[in-house]
This record gives structure tokens, sequence and C-alpha cells, in this order.
């Protein structure tokens, strides 16, 4: 079976945050699963990223991909989990979804930024809704790992708390993982945020290593 993970970093949806690009592809890598850095279109309104990370998903599963997962942190978490559970047919399915602090609705706690992105001069109350990824999970969606931390001025935890919520009650697997400390941004997170050890866990379990276990 062949897999392939696809990195998309944060930025507000204006620019790619380089320490959630490259550094997190490095860790998958380390792990054992083949890991490229997706730089979704930034600075236009919904579709343009969209329809691009739709556009890679179909390319790796004309490559052979047998199985894809998505790695978003803040906005590339949005972008992520939007992919995911809004897909482009069956070519555009995820298999599995890692998104760190991710900005999750545009209609609750909103992060302006990247709602001023995504929504451009078509800001309406049916675009957030249909742009919150809260308001789009179903049976279909898949297992998903969330981490936040407590202290996130930016994007508060009320984002990863509205998309557990969702996936708890379309009963899909998921692991939400919450730090008191971490701020806004950690990346690879360290000893403050480490949810890169129990990330390899639950990647393990969901069979995404290829030995089955994580690293010690």
């Amino acid at each position: 079976m062949t897999s392939k993970a696809l990195v998309l970093p944060g930025g507000s949806y204006r620019r790619h945050a380089p320490h959630e690009a490259e550094p997190v592809a490095s860790w998958l890598r380390s792990l054992g699963i083949d890991a490229d850095i997706l730089r979704y279109p930034v600075g236009m309104p919904h579709p343009a990223a969209h329809d691009a990370i739709g556009a890679r998903i179909a390319q790796l599963r004309a490559a052979g991909a047998d199985r894809v997962l998505l790695v978003g942190f803040s906005a590339g978490g949005h972008a992520a989990g939007l992919a995911a559970l809004r897909p482009a047919g069956s070519t555009g399915r995820v298999d599995g979804l890692v998104l760190g602090y991710p900005v999750v609705s545009l209609e609750k706690h909103s992060h302006q930024g990247s709602s001023e992105v995504l929504l451009g001069d078509a800001d309406t109350a049916e675009r957030r809704i249909a742009l919150s990824l809260e308001s789009l999970v179903t049976a279909d969606a898949p297992p998903s790992f969330l981490f936040h931390s407590f202290d996130d001025e930016k994007v508060p935890v009320e984002h990863s708390l509205l998309l557990s919520s969702a996936l708890h009650r379309a009963r899909i697997p998921h692991e939400l993982h919450l730090y008191p400390l971490g701020g806004h941004g950690c990346g690879l997170g360290g000893d403050l945020v480490p949810w890169t050890h129990a990330c390899a866990a639950w990647l393990a379990r969901e069979g995404w290593l290829p030995d089955g276990s994580p690293p010690a």
C-alpha cells in the first residue's frame, strides 16, 4: 500500500510559515512517511486554495497513492480540513487528517485574517457557514488528530473544540490534545507542546507507519 502525506503550513492565507513546512515534512519522513509540502495559493479568495489542493490530491491518486494524509497548521489546517471535508469526488478523498491549532470556524470565534482572504468581497453569513469546518463534518470524514493550546490568542482553542464536537457527533475516530501553554504557531512544539509524540503513536495505530510502531 502506497501512502503520501502533504504538509500545509499556516500564514493566514497570506503566506506560508517556513517553520510549519520543511521541518514538519522532515519529521514525517523520519517516521517513514513519504511527505511533501503543499504550498497552496495565498492572497486569493476561495476556492483558489481549495481547488489547488484537490488537484494535488487527485494527482497523487493518479500516481498510485492508496492513502493520503493531510497535515495542516493554522490557516493551513483550515485548508487541509476543507479539502478533507469537502473532497472533489473520489479522487479528492483523504484518509487521515492532522491539524495543529487550526482555523476551523468563519462563523464563531472567526480568525479575521483568514476570513478576509477567503471571503474577499463576498462576505455573507451563508458563505461563512459553508466554509466553517464544524458545519461540514459527515460520516465520511477521515480519522483525525487535533492539537491546540489554551493560551492561543490568535486562533482561540474553541476552534478545535468546535471541530472535535462535530467529529464526536458524527462518530468519527479522532484525538484532541490540549496543552496549557504554547501560544499560536508552535510548529513542532518541543517540550512545551509535545504533540509529535502523541501524533506518532496515533499514526502508528492508524497504520501510517511502515513498521507499525512509533520510534522510542
